[in-house]
Formats: C-alpha cells, structure tokens, sequence
C-alpha cells in the first residue's frame, strides 16, 4: 500500500482595506487549488499568512499583535507576513521578541502575485521589499479570487497604488504607482464569481477613480462599470470609495439609468475647512465638496451618501473643527466614518507643528460620530413603509434573524426565512432600531 499523503493546511489573517480582503481571498483560492485546506484553527496549521494594515498607528499595532499571537500559538508553522505593515516597517516585525527568523518571513506588497508559489515552494525569502521597485511595476498583480465562502457579495480589485500623496497618508508609500486591471480581466473575474453564485460585487481598489489611467485601452471608471452593468445584468454592482472631483456626470448618468449598479456613494470628505483641506494636499474646497454631494442627490434621490472625515489633524482649531461639523449638518449625507488624525511617520503631517492633544481628538470624533448616528437615523426613517430590494447575508444574528443591505444601503435585520435566498429579495421596512432596520420579505 502506498503511504497516505497528508494534506497541509494553510490559516489566513486579514487587516484592513477591502482590496486586502480581495487579496487574502486570492490566496486562499490559490491554496485551495495546489490541494492545501485552509482552516479557521490557528493552531493546526502548516502555514500561516497574515495581510496587514498601517494606515494608522493603530492598525499597525494590530498587525504585530497578529504577528505575535500567530508565533505564540503555533511553534512549528511558516509564518508569511504581508501588505502594508510588512512593506513599510518589516524592520520592526524583525524585532519582534523571540522570532526564529527560519519561521518568519516577509513579502511586500509587489510579490503578493508569486507569495503562494513562494511558500509552497519552501523558499526562506520571497522576495525584495525595496521601495524602489514600485517605480518599475507597470501593471497589477494578477490575483484571481474563485469565490468569497459563505457570502453573497464579493470584492472586485480594479485598481491598486495611489499618487495623491495626501499629507497624511502613508498608502502611497506601501502600494506604489496608480495600475489598473484590464477589463477583460475584470470580466473574468466577474464571470467567476457569478458562476460561484455571488449576486453583488463591491468594485474596489486604493484610488479607484484612477482607474483606467495607465491602461492602452481608453477606458475610465464610469466606462468599466458601464461594461460590468450591462455585460452582466444579473449582478448587482456596488462601488466603494471615490474622490469627490471624480465623480462624473456619465457615472451619474449610469448610475441613476443601471438598474443593477447600486445607489450608493462613499465619499472622503476628511475636512470642512479650507484651510486644512490645503493643508492635507486635499484638491477641492467645501464649496467644490458641497456641489457633488448636491449633485449626487439631485441625480440619485434615494441614494446613500456617506463621508470618510477626519478630526484633529495638526493645526485644526475649534473654529476648523466646526466648519466640518457645519458642512456634514447641512449637507445630505447619510452616514459617517470619523477617524482621529493618526501620526504617521514618512508623512508631511507627521512633521507639522500644532498636533492635537489626544483626549481633543477624542472629544471631536465622539462629537460627529454623535452626528453621523443622527444623519443615518434620518435617513433610515425616510424609507419606513416602503419596500427595498435587500441581498441577505448568510450571517446569523441573535435570535435567527439575518443581516443584508437595501440597494441604497440601509443596514436590515429580517427574520429568517425557511430557505435563505440566493438572489435579493424585496422587503418592507417596518422599524428603525439601534443600528439597523427590521424589515420583512414581501
């Protein structure tokens, strides 16, 4: 008798961005195809990737946690650290207490295409971490995701890198030069999750209204939705975050016509003030901002609209501060991300004099967040007694219920049904709750 082969198994740690979450799931496709059993045990595993997040101090700090947790529980597996902790600051991952440097190993974020070939391979090293090496890539790694287990909604990866250079922001740093996926990639990798049953894909990417910029094909962000809307009208398509000033009057127009690309807007707004705005490297004033939102609205009635805003950043006085919380009261959004100001280093900001006391910036971020809670409730109210197309999520909550979004992205709680739906369903929204809406499927 041949000996039985023993098949290696593989745990998988994300931080941060939904395009880390889209790579994380393109490794696991890729384990999964080289006969590798991905596990959510940490402690049985063989190999362990672990994609990380620096945006903030805070999102680092949760990263080396990550890191040490995975060397504590388990003494024999290969450790691979990845994403943008690694890129930017392996060399504190290095000095990390008690590491056996033949466990550990780092890969930055230009060989996430080659890192599961690498470690199945058994090599120590998976390649340079050399900043400069962003310069010379022209073109995105190529990562192809079979499906998102045990979930409904998916993330497509069309674009990667950012040069923006926000005074803030350490991205560009870790992901390099704008690069965008071709579409036919991107049609691809539609056609995949459709075929695994995926009814919603959230568009993504590090600057996605870049998109299209580095390609021969002439091709923009409006024009790729455009293909993906009407190439595949079974599939709701969402997109995520995008620049104020990117916002186009074709994607408007696309929008408010596709009946299957969602009413939903995620904007970074990061600060009411004009003079913070300059001062973050921000192109627009709260004039230019207050316009696309108007616009936004006036095309897409029933469309959510959110903002990412930032609150103590270097130099923002109380008179700055309520210039934001000005701008968010009288503008119609519909919910909020507030972030305090994080000190990166490598970054302008980092540099600039009058940061702000930490216990201010806590007052500030408790004070829109307040605000954010009151705009969502708002909103949620409008939509009481009308009905909604909602894609449930197979995530249960206390009680039996079921979580999903409405198109316009209203967060819904419905009892659930006997047979969990493949394809969104309508309801009716009965009751704001706390954070959510009950509703029932009609």
């Amino acid at each position: 008798m041949s000996p039985v082969q023993v098949l290696k198994k593989a745990y998988l740690s994300t931080l941060g961005c939904k395009v880390n979450q889209f790579e994380t799931a393109a490794f696991k496709s890729q384990l999964e195809r080289r006969g590798v059993i991905v596990t959510s045990h940490l402690e049985e595993a063989d190999f362990i990737i672990i994609n990380t997040c620096t945006v903030t101090a805070k999102a680092g700090s949760e990263s080396r946690r990550e890191v040490r947790k995975a060397l504590r529980l388990n003494d024999q597996a290969r450790v691979v650290v990845t994403g943008c902790h690694a890129q930017l600051e392996y060399d504190e991952l290095t000095r990390l207490p008690d590491i056996d440097p033949a466990r550990l190993m780092v890969a930055g974020n230009d060989t996430k295409d080659s890192l599961v070939d690498k470690l199945l391979a058994g090599e120590p090293q998976l390649g340079p971490l050399q900043l400069g090496e962003f310069g010379q890539h022209q073109e995105i790694a190529s990562l192809q995701v079979d499906k998102f287990e045990g979930r409904t909604r998916a993330y497509l990866r069309v674009q990667d890198g950012c040069e923006s250079f926000c005074s803030y922001c350490i991205v560009p740093y870790a992901r390099g030069r704008s690069r965008s996926l071709p579409i036919a990639e991107a049609e691809r990798q539609v056609s995949m999750y459709q075929q695994a049953g995926h009814r919603e894909i959230v568009v993504t990417g590090i600057h996605v209204g870049r998109y299209g910029l580095d390609l021969s094909e002439d091709c923009n962000i409006a024009g790729l939705l455009d293909r993906l809307c009407y190439g595949f009208p079974s599939i709701r398509f969402r997109l995520s975050s995008i620049e104020p000033l990117e916002i186009t009057d074709t994607l408007l127009k696309l929008m408010a016509e596709a009946g299957n690309l969602m009413p939903h807007f995620h904007i970074p707004l990061q600060s009411g003030d004009n003079e913070v705005l300059k001062r973050m490297n921000r192109r627009y004033t709260r004039k230019q901002f207050r316009e696309v939102v108007d616009k936004c609205r006036d095309a897409v009635p029933d469309a959510a609209i959110g903002f990412d805003i930032m609150v103590g950043f270097p130099g923002e006085t109380k008179a700055m501060f309520e210039n934001s919380r000005n701008l968010i009261e009288t503008t119609d959004c519909t919910y909020l991300h507030v972030f305090p100001f994080s000190k990166r280093p490598g970054t302008r900001a980092a540099d600039f004099d009058k940061q702000i006391d930490s216990a201010v910036k806590q007052q500030r971020v408790a004070i829109l967040r307040r605000l954010g809670r009151k705009k969502s409730r708002a909103f949620y109210r409008r939509f009481i007694n009308s009905r909604r197309e909602v894609l449930l999520e197979t995530e249960k909550l206390s009680g039996g219920n079921l979580k999903g979004f409405t198109d316009n992205y209203i967060p819904v709680t419905v009892p659930r049904p006997e047979k969990l739906p493949s394809k969104p369903v309508s309801v009716k929204l009965i009751e704001v709750m706390d954070k959510s809406v009950l509703a029932r499927i009609v």
